[in-house]
């Protein structure tokens, strides 16, 4: 696992602004964010449901597209890509951990995590090496050939964290993924992604209304009816 190291900010948002049509009437979920995200940085980003973390983080993915502003991430902007180009762009430089873990239950753990990596030119053993290297990272080296159905919650989303990880990303992504699990399993998952910001240097932005989460990362941001909070003066 590598990750690239560089002053400049990889995420750039400016005067971000995100509005939906809902029953006739413009909702605006971000008003005018601005954010610098820079590599090797931990950021956890908080607030209440309906606040609008989880729309930034779907932008910053290029899952979702913004309104207005501008979103430049690893040099791109990616307001401007097509669907091609943007779904090509994901699968090189994002890993995105989802809450509900998101696996194919007809896959075995080892397969799904490595279906990211059958988009590569990888061979066969290569991909398998990958695979076997970040299921052992989260731990999950005697479940390989289990199904999602055999797993706990917890080692499913060990399963998504190993998934998002395969391919080397630039940036891990990772929307309230403690969000279904009982505190026990979700500690293990905080534990994990700590422990790729600090031993892998992953630049990691994780989405949460949980406030022991913040205690895991090294910048902690709130957002609140789609404002992002000025940071707390020391």
């Amino acid at each position: 696992m590598t990750s690239s190291t560089n002053d400049a900010p990889i995420v750039q948002v400016r005067a971000l602004t995100k509005i939906f049509r809902h029953g006739g009437q413009d909702v605006v979920a971000l008003d005018g964010i601005d954010l610098d995200i820079h590599a090797g940085e931990f950021v956890c980003l908080m607030g209440p449901s309906g606040s609008g973390k989880s729309t930034l983080l779907h932008i910053v993915a290029g899952i979702d597209r913004l309104s207005e502003g501008q979103c430049v991430v690893l040099g791109a902007e990616i307001s401007v890509l097509s669907e091609n180009e943007l779904s090509r762009w994901r699968n090189e430089h994002i890993g995105f951990v989802f809450q509900s873990f998101n696996l194919i239950p007809v896959l075995t753990a080892f397969e799904n995590v490595e279906m990211p990596l059958l988009l590569t030119s990888l061979s066969k053993a290569e991909r398998a090496e990958h695979v076997a290297t970040v299921l052992g990272i989260v731990g999950l080296t005697d479940r390989m050939t289990h199904y999602p159905r055999q797993l706990s919650g917890g080692q499913e989303q060990r399963v998504a964290i190993a998934r998002a990880l395969v391919a080397d990303p630039d940036l891990i992504l990772a929307d309230e993924p403690t969000g279904d699990l009982d505190a026990h399993s979700a500690e293990e998952i905080l534990n994990i992604l700590r422990m790729l910001n600090r031993d892998f240097k992953k630049t990691i932005v994780l989405v949460t209304h949980d406030p022991k989460a913040s205690g895991y990362a090294t910048v902690t941001r709130h957002l609140d009816k789609g404002e992002l909070l000025p940071l707390a003066e020391d």
